[in-house]
């Protein structure tokens, strides 16, 4: 019977041991996962983002100089004018009717000329016959003087009717088209301090422009002759290109945020896009061609135990040359899971990769991008039960147990 539980105890003992065993062997084989990706070899931008509103390079307001009701109107939106063309008139009667006045105007001064020049010479005659005084004299010369100074008076006036009634015709001042008409027959318009708007005229929409919004942390990075491409709603999916003509340098400031205006010189030769767009822009400032690059998140990777890593059992040291001042620790992963930090240069970034490079960098590397956790359960096994327990017998019935 003692020979029984001595044998008893030492196979659950035995028991314990083994599950111990094997629950430290199954974390001894539990490493971090580790997402990776390739260095990869290709072609990489960097870009500044804006947004904008297309527009005509040159827009010119058509007004009028006289008042007066809109009698006549010949273009629409979207008409093509040339340059001189009448594209709408003002009734004339009130400018024909001031042209009549100032004539008649220039009828009496003419007349009142005739007169006062008659009776300067008739006393020049007199005075210097030593018939009439020299006052008398003297009142001739200066009513002959206002005549005349009244004859020029009445012609300026009547010119300037006559140019009233010139600005009764509405002339296109330029090529281009209609894209805003904001009068209609019948309507009347009144020219006093400011000239009322009748018609927005775009010259060629075939040379067009973007007003682009850019942030002052930005626009150090934008200049002349810089490529820009941007897309608009209208044409999803499709880009066009454009080239910075100017960067203004006043400011506007909109809820504390300081922006500049950039200018974009757009080509737009099939009219495919239209005054008032919003163009989302991307500004191309650097570029680099065949360039080895990595994930931005390899980058951002920081493990766990980076400090000591000849200490911990997957981490082993590369060699690495030298680098510049503007560096960064990329972590390769080899075929047995051992981590290797690696050196390398930052170049430009998309915001998605980054260029690096640097003599331990290779195409093709695998690196670590994040690590995943690992979660590990271990199962009870009846050897790691207390063999102090009573033990079940697996019977059914309640007589006492069976005898060793």
């Amino acid at each position: 019977m003692k020979k029984k539980l001595i044998t008893v105890a030492l196979v659950a003992i035995a028991g314990v041991t083994s599950g111990y065993v094997l629950y430290r062997h199954s974390h001894a084989d539990t490493a971090p996962a580790y997402r990776t990706a390739a260095v990869q070899r290709g072609n990489l931008e960097s870009t500044v983002a804006a947004t904008g509103s297309l527009g005509a390079v040159t827009t010119v307001q058509v007004g009028t100089q006289v008042s007066g009701q809109i009698s006549a109107i010949y273009v629409d939106f979207n008409s093509k004018v040339k340059k001189g063309e009448l594209i709408a008139r003002i009734d004339p009667i009130l400018q024909q009717q001031g042209v009549e006045d100032a004539q008649a105007g220039v009828a009496r001064a003419s007349a009142q000329l005739v007169q006062t020049k008659a009776e300067y010479d008739r006393n020049k005659i007199l005075y210097d016959q030593k018939i009439v005084t020299g006052p008398e004299f003297n009142t001739a010369q200066l009513n002959y003087q206002v005549a005349r100074a009244n004859s020029t008076s009445a012609q300026i006036a009547l010119d300037k009717a006559r140019q009233n009634l010139s600005y009764t015709s509405i002339y296109a001042p330029m090529d281009g088209i209609v894209v805003e008409r904001d009068v209609d027959v019948g309507q009347t318009v009144a020219a006093s301090l400011s000239a009322p708007q009748l018609f927005v005229i775009a010259k060629d929409l075939s040379q067009m422009q973007i007003l682009a919004t850019v942030d002052e942390s930005d626009i150090g990075q934008i200049r002349s002759g810089q490529p820009v491409s941007f897309t608009v709603q209208a044409y999803s999916g499709q880009s066009f290109t454009g080239s910075v003509r100017q960067v203004r340098i006043n400011s506007t400031t909109v809820n504390n945020v300081v922006n500049y205006t950039a200018v974009i010189a757009v080509e737009n030769p099939d009219g495919k896009l239209l005054p008032g767009m919003t163009a989302t822009v991307k500004f191309l400032v650097g570029s680099a061609n065949d360039a080895l690059t990595v994930p931005n998140a390899a980058l951002r990777f920081k493990p766990a135990i980076a400090a000591a890593p000849s200490t911990h059992t997957n981490v082993r040291k590369v060699s690495v040359g030298a680098m510049a001042d503007s560096t960064s620790t990329i972590w390769q992963l080899d075929a047995t899971g051992a981590r290797a930090p690696v050196r390398v240069r930052t170049g430009l970034t998309d915001g998605t990769r980054t260029q690096v490079s640097g003599s331990a960098v290779k195409e093709g590397m695998q690196i670590v991008v994040g690590a995943n956790t690992v979660t590990t359960t271990v199962v009870a096994t009846p050897a790691s039960k207390n063999p102090l327990q009573p033990q079940s017998t697996g019977r059914r019935g309640g007589g006492p147990a069976g005898a060793f």
